[in-house]
């Protein structure tokens, strides 16, 4: 088969090819497998999370628009289910926007993820991963899956400029947590 941009396999599977569809899970599995497993924090309910959001996204596909990148408006999806499943475990919004300092279990368990880390990214992504998972969330769509700032406050639903606020108060976040635990030779 030759190679179909992603406009070209999302016309096809809106013309009823089903099959290419699994051309846009293979494109897209690993990038929000990795999101929703630092999200949810669990690697099972990440599984199934993936699963419920390639499935909303093929039932939805005639609804996407070309006026955005598909890559955005599966995130939203993703980003959509992970926070069902969050509502589901009976977990509130403002726990996710709560301080850092509720959320972290500082001492023996620090130094063992230090201990454990092979790298200093590896072992950023731990601290990431301590997070709240909105914080998280802004950190690794930036950094990591490369998204604009516009394309964030789309995945999110959020203005750009409260994304950029989030962002600023999520770098802040993780760089406050970097510091708790001695981690300011490997920032500077």
């Amino acid at each position: 088969m030759k190679n179909l941009t992603e406009v070209e396999i999302i016309e096809s599977v809106k013309r009823g090819n089903q099959a290419d569809f699994s051309l846009l899970i293979d494109l897209y599995k690993d990038k929000a497998f990795s999101l929703l497993k630092r999200m949810l924090k669990n690697e099972m309910d990440a599984e199934e999370a993936l699963m419920d959001s390639f499935m909303k996204a093929y039932k939805a596909i005639d609804s996407f628009r070309k006026d955005s990148k598909f890559s955005t408006w599966f995130y939203r999806i993703v980003y959509n289910t992970a926070l069902t499943v969050l509502a589901g475990k009976k977990r509130k919004v403002e726990q996710q926007m709560s301080s850092i300092d509720e959320h972290l279990d500082l001492g023996e368990y620090d130094e063992q993820i230090y201990a454990e880390s092979e790298n200093v990214k590896q072992y950023v992504y731990k601290m990431v991963d301590k997070l709240p998972p909105r914080h998280a969330l802004v950190i690794i769509l930036f950094y990591i899956d490369n998204l604009s700032l516009n394309e964030i406050s789309q995945v999110l639903g959020l203005s750009l400029v409260n994304s950029k606020v989030l962002l600023h108060r999520s770098r802040n976040s993780l760089k406050d947590l970097l510091l708790k635990h001695n981690y300011q030779e490997e920032l500077l």
